[in-house]
């Protein structure tokens, strides 16, 4: 790959497909196709608040139509722009093709800090945006489905599912799956909103398992950079599932560090209560520095934003795995010294993926109009009851009734939806590993989960005639 100056998170994207192309054999055209943003659209609109007319500008961007509907989060920041939505598109491309699910790559933001508006200032907001997209057939059950993001979530996505059934009246039949991550009482999935960081830690589990064995993550030092709602579930799940001592949190205005391990069940109900991460007793509460990202741990867990991890500190970090929950948080430099460095780097692509498999599961609900295991919840219930019943008669030996009880649970729509998160996220870091085992001139697990998507997204290509 020719050097080139890398400047951008769009830059950086684009360099990690140039390093997978390097590998491949495709035609300059098509790779010039598949790495290129089929279109992203900018809107600018109009809001009367507080008494004046304010102006939103607002992307969606769709990078790769090989499969329809195209997915991707939205989010609200006062620093979005529309080379990172560019950006995030083409890696909801890559992560839906390495994951198995059958969307291209979209993503949207609004240029808007969510902390300066109240609930019904935002609503309007979110309301007009909505139009706007759908005016562009940027919103719709079968062609771009959206869901929460950095700034959004259920509230949000509530908002435009209405806006865009009250506008889209030939489609109210499953207008619900216009967009995915939506509460519960609006056509949503259990599950969704811990999705993306459960998703992390069984990656996470399935890397160290596979070199370490069961029970690799117990006692493993972990620091995250960034509390929302990513960092926080991985942490949860990573401590209380796996047993994993989360040594050290980092966000914008504090450090919490205990060697011990915090309690991250303690501090997730101090912040539930109106707390803050400052006044949290439960741990070593220190300033920001440069070198937080720099604490040495086993496994570090960047989940807040993009290039956080640069060529100006990759030099620094101190943990053996580095496993990304945020998107793009290593830029690429970075990403070629931590390499030099022997540290794994676990990507974004795979790493992250769980937003989306459970969104499509929740697209899948809203289409069929029926809840996950309704159909084989009796039948199931049945099959263990006489399979208990034979045990007991061969054993003469009775069954516990919470022992028949376990057996005969199907599972609620909750259990369902991790089984299935599982079973789809541990599988793609699998197909990734198993390529760079194949292919050790890959050199990194990224490298292989760029050469395994864009091998996808060509082979849709060449079956569609392009």
């Amino acid at each position: 790959m020719k050097d080139t100056q890398i400047t951008s998170f769009l830059d950086s994207v684009g360099a990690h497909f140039d390093g997978a192309f390097a590998h491949m054999s495709l035609s300059k055209g098509l790779a010039e196709r598949i790495k290129a943003t089929n279109s992203i659209y900018r809107v600018t609109f109009g809001v009367r608040l507080r008494g004046e007319l304010i102006s939103f500008t607002g992307w969606r961007a769709v990078h790769s139509e090989q499969i329809e509907p195209v997915k991707g989060g939205i989010r609200y920041a006062p620093d979005a722009t529309g080379e990172e939505v560019e950006a995030l598109a083409a890696l909801m491309t890559l992560k839906c093709a390495v994951a198995g699910v059958p969307f291209g790559g979209s993503k949207g933001a609004l240029c808007i800090d969510p902390r300066e508006w109240n609930e019904l200032e935002l609503e309007k907001i979110t309301r007009r945006f909505t139009q706007e997209l759908a005016r562009r057939g940027l919103i719709s059950p079968g062609r771009n489905v959206p869901a929460p993001d950095m700034g959004t979530g259920e509230r949000e996505m509530a908002w435009m599912a209405d806006e865009y059934r009250r506008i889209s009246p030939l489609e109210t039949l499953n207008a619900a799956a216009c967009v995915t991550g939506k509460p519960l009482s609006r056509g949503g999935i259990a599950g969704r909103t811990e999705a993306t960081g459960r998703g992390v830690a069984y990656v996470l589990a399935e890397h160290c398992e596979t070199s370490e064995g069961a029970n690799a993550l117990a006692g493993k030092r972990i620091v995250i950079q960034g509390f929302g709602n990513v960092g926080s579930h991985a942490a949860h799940v990573l401590a209380d599932e796996y047993g994993a001592r989360i040594t050290g949190i980092i966000e914008r205005d504090v450090v919490l560090t205990r060697e011990e391990g915090i309690d991250i069940a303690a501090l997730r109900a101090h912040l539930a209560q109106g707390g803050s991460l400052v006044d949290f007793d439960g741990a070593e509460a220190q300033p920001v520095t440069p070198e937080a990202l720099c604490t040495e741990c086993d496994i570090l867990i960047p989940a807040a934003l993009e290039n956080v991890i640069t060529s100006e500190n990759a030099s620094r970090i101190n943990a053996r795995i580095v496993i990304e929950a945020a998107n793009g948080p290593i830029d690429f430099e970075a990403d070629r010294i931590l390499q030099e460095r022997g540290i794994t780097v676990i990507p974004d692509l795979c790493a992250n993926a769980g937003g989306v498999i459970v969104s499509y599961f929740e697209w899948v609900k809203n289409l069929t109009h029926m809840p996950f295991g309704l159909m084989e919840r009796r039948i199931t219930q049945r099959r263990f009851s006489h399979v208990a019943d034979l045990i007991q008669s061969a054993t003469n030996q009775a069954i516990p009734s919470r022992v028949r009880s376990d057996l005969a649970d199907s599972g609620s729509e909750l259990d369902l939806v991790r089984s299935g998160l599982e079973e789809m996220i541990r599988a793609a870091y699998r197909r990734i590993a198993q390529r760079l085992a194949e292919q050790p001139e890959l050199g990194s697990l990224r490298c292989a989960g760029y050469v395994l998507a864009i091998e996808e997204v060509a082979n849709a290509y060449r079956d569609l005639g392009i």
